[in-house]
């Protein structure tokens, strides 16, 4: 059985940087159930020349499963552990574009990346397209996507994003940022649509919808990602997306300190279950059979029991395994983060 250590990506957040290492404990072990067949084990934490290492078994990894692996949240370098001695191992990540795709945007209350990119993949984990991960181009919906950090990780993983905002200042500032991105690192896009949509002779909401691929000849060959974006309430998001055509639902909850979260019955508020509650059967909804929900949210504000019986409320079934349950981390002071993900039954 071969020994593995994995680098921790050093993180900009201290607080996160705290929780990496357990985070990316959890998260191994749910890329080793999910889409290696359980052939990771023996996971622990070593010091090595000062720096931590997340180590664990591996039972005849391949090109693939290195593949695979590349991906992990927090992964900076990958060795084989020989002695006591570390041989680095070449690995690839799906990563299509330029990482300041992610880093460039900085704004008060933005998602830290790495667990974006986190919630994003242990949400497709959960799905039953796990072990297609590197080779299929799923459809992403962040129906409370902000400045589309969120969207930004789907399209950095070659996958198609999909968002709803209803906040217009949020959505304006996210396609002067993407469509600028585009032009300056010439991306080869399409800009198919951009301004409002009318319905019965009224604007119901703007949108933004591009073409785009990473090159020319991907371009060329129609081998192309979708970026569509609306501003509207995300409980209106079937007006705007057909149902069944989502593979992934990645959401990251309004934490009830800074902002709150609108709900058509209540307006403004703290509380991110009614916020469930009014539209979590709506996303449930837009996935695909076999799809997955994945969720974050302050529990100082909501308990993760209720979050998970408004989930199974939408007829989503909750995964409630313990490397799951191993996600709660602490963000700050007033804020207890923690993860949902679900499956629609297929």
């Amino acid at each position: 059985m071969t020994r593995y250590g994995l680098l921790i990506l050093p993180a900009t957040n201290r607080v996160y940087a705290r929780a990496a290492v357990d985070l990316t404990r959890a998260e191994l072990e749910i890329f080793g159930r999910s889409a290696l067949d359980g052939r990771i084990g023996e996971l622990d934490t070593e010091v090595v020349g000062g720096a931590s290492y997340v180590t664990f078994s591996g039972d005849g990894l391949t090109e693939r499963d290195l593949a695979v692996l590349g991906n992990l949240s927090a992964g900076y370098a990958l060795f084989e552990i020989v002695g006591e001695l570390l041989r680095p191992i070449e690995w690839s990540r799906l990563d299509r574009y330029d990482d300041d795709l992610l880093t460039i945007q900085k704004y008060p209350g933005k998602t830290n990346e790495q667990f974006t990119k986190l919630l994003l993949n242990v949400t497709l984990l959960a799905s039953d397209w796990a072990t297609e991960m590197t080779s299929r181009r799923f459809r992403v919906l962040d129906p409370l996507c902000g400045r589309g950090t969120t969207l930004n990780q789907a399209l950095m993983y070659g996958f198609d994003a999909a968002g709803i905002e209803r906040d217009q200042k949020d959505v304006e500032a996210y396609r002067a940022f993407i469509t600028t991105w585009l032009k300056q690192k010439r991306v080869k896009h399409r800009v198919l649509e951009s301004g409002p949509v009318r319905r019965e002779r009224k604007v119901v909401g703007r949108r933004l919808r591009i073409e785009l691929a990473p090159t020319r000849e991907e371009h060329k060959a129609g081998q192309t990602q979708l970026l569509d974006v609306v501003n509207a309430d995300t409980a209106r998001s079937a007006e705007f997306f057909r149902p069944e055509t989502v593979d992934l639902v990645v959401a990251d909850a309004p934490y009830g300190v800074q902002h709150g979260s609108r709900t058509a019955g209540q307006g403004l508020t703290r509380d991110p279950l009614a916020l469930l509650a009014d539209a979590a059967p709506v996303w449930a909804r837009l996935l695909r059979p076999g799809g997955a929900l994945g969720v974050s949210w302050n529990t100082h504000v909501a308990s993760r029991d209720d979050a998970a019986a408004a989930l199974a409320d939408a007829g989503l079934t909750v995964v409630d395994a313990e490397p799951y349950r191993a996600l709660r981390h602490r963000v700050d002071q007033s804020i207890m983060r923690d993860v949902l993900v679900a499956r629609r039954p297929a």
